[in-house]
C-alpha cells in the first residue's frame, strides 16, 4: 500500500513535556509509512527523552544546539530548514508556542521555524489552565492566523491529575494529520461547499448525574470532518460528548441531548449544501427527568417511562425549501442491508452508511471501520480501513453522487 507520506521529509521537533516519551512512538509510525524523519530536540526536551533513543528509532542524527561548531561550519540549521517538506512541533510547550508567537530564534528549532517554507504543524502539550491561560490563546490564535496547523490538544486526565484541555493528540492522530494534508482528492470539489455534520452519542439525562447513552466514540463523524475541512469546505460539525479535539478548520458546537442536536441542526441545515448525520442519535429518553438524584429503595425493579426524541435525518430530508444532500448512518446488529436500505427509502435520504457494530474489529470506539453504502438504485462496499480513510472514501461516494444529480437536473 502506497502510504501519503512515503518519501515525505519530516522534521520532528520535540521540547519539553512529559509527552515528550509519545515522540518516540509517533517516529515509529511516521517511519511506518515511509517518511524519512530528522528530530530536533530542544534543552527542556532532552530532560525527558534522550537523543540515543531517538537517533536509533529515526536512523538520523539527532540535532540538539544552534550552537554546535560542527553542524554550523555548514550552516546546519539552514540546512535542515530547507531540507524538510513538513516540521511537526510534538510536544509543543506554552513556552515554545510563546516564543514561536513572537517570532524568536533563540535555539535551533525555532530558528529552523523561520528559516523554514515548510508547511508548519503544532501539536499542544501543556496542563489545562495553562493553556486556558488568555496568554496562551492569544499566542495560539496569532499561530493560526499565520496559517500554521494546530493539531490538538485533546482533553482527558494529564500527568499532573489534572482534567481537561491540554493533552497532546495520540501518535496516530497526529500521523493522520499529516496524511491529510498531504492527500487532496477532494480539493477541487468541495472548495467553499458548507458542510453540515452530527458526530459522537445524545445523553439523555434521568437525573442530575445518571444518563442513558451508547458507545459511539465520534471518530467516524470527527475524520469526515476533518477530511471535508482539509479539503476546503466550510464545516460546521455538531457534537455530542466526546473527547476528541476539533479538527483544524472546522466550526464546532456541541450539544448533550437528542433535542439540543435537533434545535442545533435545523437551525443550520437549510445553509448546508450536504448534511451528513454521523452521530448514534438516542431514540428515546426519559418522559421525566428528576430534580434530584434518585435514590436506592428496597423494590428489585425501577420502571421508566421513555417517549421518542424527534428524528433528525428524517427532518433534513424533509426540508422543502434549500434541503441539502442528506447522507445518514445506520450502526446495526443484524440484518444490515435490510434495515439501511429500509431507512434509506422511509426517510427519503439521498445515501446511507451501513456498519455492522456486532464486529468488534469496527464501529463504535475502533480506530477502524467499514461499511456499505446504500442509495437509490445502487450500492458500494468500502472495506475495513483506518476512518481517516474511510472518510475520504466516503467524501468521495458523495461527490460521484452529487454530480449524477446534477446531471439529471
Amino acid at each position: 500500500m502506497q502510504h501519503s507520506l512515503a518519501s515525505q521529509r519530516i522534521l520532528l521537533g520535540i521540547s519539553g513535556g512529559i509527552a515528550a516519551y509519545k515522540s518516540a512512538d509517533l517516529i515509529r509510525r511516521l517511519k511506518e509509512r515511509g517518511a524519512d524523519v530528522r528530530v530536533i530536540l530542544t534543552e527542556g526536551g532532552s530532560h525527558f527523552i534522550t537523543p540515543l533513543t531517538l537517533q536509533a528509532l529515526s536512523g538520523n542524527p539527532v540535532s540538539t544546539s544552534l550552537l554546535d561548531p560542527a553542524a554550523e561550519a555548514a550552516m546546519g540549521h539552514i540546512e535542515l530548514a530547507k531540507w524538510a517538506s513538513s516540521i511537526l512541533i510534538a510536544p509543543a510547550s506554552a513556552d515554545l508556542i510563546a516564543r514561536l508567537a513572537h517570532g524568536l530564534a533563540n535555539d535551533l528549532l525555532t530558528t529552523c521555524v523561520l528559516a523554514s517554507a515548510a508547511p508548519l504543524f503544532i501539536a499542544p502539550a501543556m496542563n489545562q489552565q495553562m493553556y486556558k491561560n488568555s496568554a496562551t490563546q492569544q499566542n495560539i490564535a496569532t499561530l493560526k492566523e499565520r496559517k500554521y496547523h494546530i493539531l490538538g490538544p485533546a482533553s482527558g486526565e494529564q500527568a499532573c491529575g489534572d482534567v481537561g484541555a491540554g493533552r497532546m493528540l495520540e501518535p496516530l492522530e497526529l500521523v493522520s494529520a499529516l496524511e491529510q494534508a498531504n492527500t487532496s482528492p477532494l480539493a477541487g470539489n468541495w472548495q467553499g461547499k458548507r458542510v453540515l455534520i452530527t458526530a459522537g452519542p445524545t445523553r439523555e439525562a434521568i437525573d442530575p448525574v445518571r444518563y442513558l447513552s451508547n458507545h459511539s466514540s465520534g471518530k467516524m463523524g470527527f475524520a469526515l470532518a476533518a477530511a471535508a475541512a482539509a479539503a476546503g469546505a466550510k464545516v460546521q460539525l455538531i457534537a455530542g460528548p466526546v473527547a476528541l479535539a476539533t479538527p483544524e478548520g472546522v466550526e464546532r458546537i456541541d450539544v448533550q441531548s437528542a433535542q439540543q442536536m435537533h434545535a442545533a441542526v435545523m437551525s443550520h441545515a437549510s445553509s448546508a449544501d450536504v448534511f451528513i448525520g454521523c452521530a448514534a442519535v438516542a431514540d428515546y429518553r426519559v418522559a421525566e427527568v428528576a430534580e434530584q438524584k434518585m435514590k436506592k429503595t428496597k423494590q428489585d425493579e425501577l420502571q421508566l417511562t421513555l417517549v421518542k426524541n424527534p428524528d433528525i435525518i428524517a427532518d433534513v430530508a424533509a426540508l422543502q425549501y434549500q434541503r441539502p444532500f442528506t447522507v445518514g448512518f445506520a450502526a446495526e446488529t443484524q440484518d444490515v442491508a435490510r434495515y439501511a436500505k429500509d431507512k434509506l427509502s422511509r426517510k427519503k435520504l439521498d445515501l446511507i452508511c451501513a456498519n455492522d457494530v456486532a464486529n468488534p474489529a469496527q464501529g463504535f470506539n475502533s480506530e477502524q471501520n467499514a461499511i456499505v453504502a446504500y442509495w437509490p438504485g445502487g450500492e458500494l462496499s468500502l472495506p475495513l480501513q483506518p476512518k481517516t480513510h474511510l472518510a475520504l472514501a466516503i467524501l468521495q461516494l458523495i461527490e460521484q453522487r452529487l454530480a449524477q444529480q446534477q446531471q439529471l437536473t
